[in-house]
């Protein structure tokens, strides 16, 4: 063959798969990962910091003098309702009711005594076998002693309380911290009470936060025909560290007031505690529910973009060209989803995937997923 042909045929076939190659670029069209907007109903919360405390927290103290003899009780143990706790050196107190109990016997008896006389001295007075003088002497020693057995069984009163004092019972079902006083130290509970130990009843618990004043005017001016809206009463409880179970509680405390110095009014929900987990001190985050959106559209929060003119995303029109659509959003939902409140309906196609490689305008092959 002629070396100019074979040239020429060589030349050609270059040319051909150059053009090919051009070809296949020209008609080549991405994938992208589309999706349809979710309308759902969804219910608008704020996160805000909170503080558990159990529902009763009582200080036992020691309220007599005496050498501590007992503590009947392991630290951080559940105790029960009348459990004897301590017992704070009795004898002493035991006497004391012993001599009470003899100085109202006493007493009784020459109540008896003056008594018996007055009624004697009363019958003669009206025959006048005795003096006036005497017979209001008798009505006088009478009457001294109702005083004196008034007094002595406020005595022995007393001394049965000071007596019961030194036995400490458990005043409701709850777990007791360790003790602040070891067995022998010697206590002056009389002068100045003394913090033996502290229990808990956190079979409940009370968790404490606060909000902005404006989120509270918020809650409240969500009206439906004309009436204002009622709040939300539950809210969901979550922590640093994820516990085996959830907690929910009920509100059943708002401040009358707003603290003018940080322009927050506080709230207090009551959660139920049936496994111990939750403890007095422990730090949360209180979930607070303030309004319910019945027709909500949610689009991917990684699928929204931002540049100088605000948040949008891109959406796939029917002719499978990607539009720059500027979006309005409201709050994240779920952790994943972002609500839109203008820009985007719930039959159009965004993308979600790719994001950074599609451009206004560009053609492109949508792939739905969810």
């Amino acid at each position: 063959m002629n070396k100019t042909i074979l040239y020429t045929i060589i030349i050609a076939s270059l040319f051909s798969c150059n053009n090919n190659k051009k070809n296949d670029a020209s008609n080549y069209t991405m994938n992208v990962n589309v999706a349809l907007p979710m309308v759902d109903s969804v219910t608008l919360q704020k996160s805000y910091p909170g503080t558990l405390k159990a529902q009763s927290e009582v200080n036992l103290v020691a309220r007599v003098n005496g050498f501590l003899q007992q503590a009947n009780y392991k630290p951080g143990q559940l105790v029960k309702k009348g459990q004897l706790l301590f017992v704070i050196e009795p004898k002493p107190y035991q006497e004391a009711v012993a001599q009470a109990e003899a100085k109202l016997a006493s007493a009784k008896s020459q109540n008896e005594y003056a008594k018996t006389n007055y009624e004697s001295m009363r019958e003669a007075a009206k025959t006048n076998a005795v003096s006036q003088i005497d017979f209001v002497q008798a009505e006088t020693n009478w009457n001294q002693s109702i005083a004196a057995v008034k007094s002595a069984e406020a005595s022995l009163e007393n001394a049965k309380i000071n007596l019961s004092y030194c036995y400490i019972l458990a005043p409701f079902n709850g777990h007791i911290s360790k003790k602040n006083v070891d067995i022998g130290n010697y206590l002056n509970g009389s002068a100045s009470p003394q913090v033996l130990a502290t229990i808990y009843d956190d079979r409940t618990m009370t968790v404490t936060f606060t909000i902005e004043d404006s989120q509270y005017m918020r809650m409240i001016s969500e009206q439906k025909g004309g009436k204002q809206q009622k709040t939300h009463d539950t809210v969901n409880l979550s922590f640093n560290e994820i516990l085996p179970h959830s907690y929910s509680g009920e509100i059943n405390y708002l401040s009358p007031m707003i603290d003018i110095s940080t322009g927050t009014i506080t709230l207090q929900a009551k959660v139920d505690n049936p496994y111990g987990e939750l403890k007095s001190g422990m730090y949360c985050i209180v979930h607070l529910p303030y309004k319910e959106i019945n027709k909500a559209v949610l689009v991917k929060d990684a699928a929204i973009s931002t540049d100088q003119l605000g948040k949008f995303i891109y959406v796939v029109n029917d002719s499978n060209k990607v539009v720059y659509t500027p979006i309005k959003i409201g709050d994240l939902i779920n952790d994943t989803m972002r609500i839109v409140t203008e820009g985007v309906t719930a039959n159009q196609k965004y993308v979600t995937q790719a994001i950074q490689k599609v451009r206004d305008g560009m053609k492109v092959n949508p792939i739905i997923t969810k």
